[in-house]
């Protein structure tokens, strides 16, 4: 049981990886709103709405089915098991951006 964290940790790292993609979609449809539409964009933002959804909810949700089997077998309370795993699937994010040209 002691180990489990180790274990959690790894696995949303290696689910980070693949996780690069529909964070960066993520990111790309905030920073389009946020900003809006610049004036020769004839794109819509709604067409990017479909194509999101397509990568990030099975990728969300395979993401939840491996934690919640984690969690249950982990020694960490709730709230700590899912910080740990929400930051660690970041990190090959973060690291991209860090070490990125």
């Amino acid at each position: 049981m002691t180990r489990r964290w180790q274990v959690a940790l790894g696995v949303n790292v290696l689910l980070g990886i693949p996780g690069v993609i529909p964070i960066w979609m993520l990111w790309f449809l905030a920073a389009s709103w946020a900003s809006g539409p610049e004036p020769t964009d004839n794109d819509p933002m709604v067409l990017w709405l479909p194509i999101a959804a397509i990568v990030v909810v099975p990728y969300v949700l395979l993401w939840l089915s491996v934690n919640r089997s984690l969690a249950r077998r982990s020694s960490l309370t709730p709230r700590i098991y899912w910080w740990i795993s929400a930051l660690a699937t970041f990190l090959p994010t973060t690291a991209l951006i860090i070490y990125s040209p």
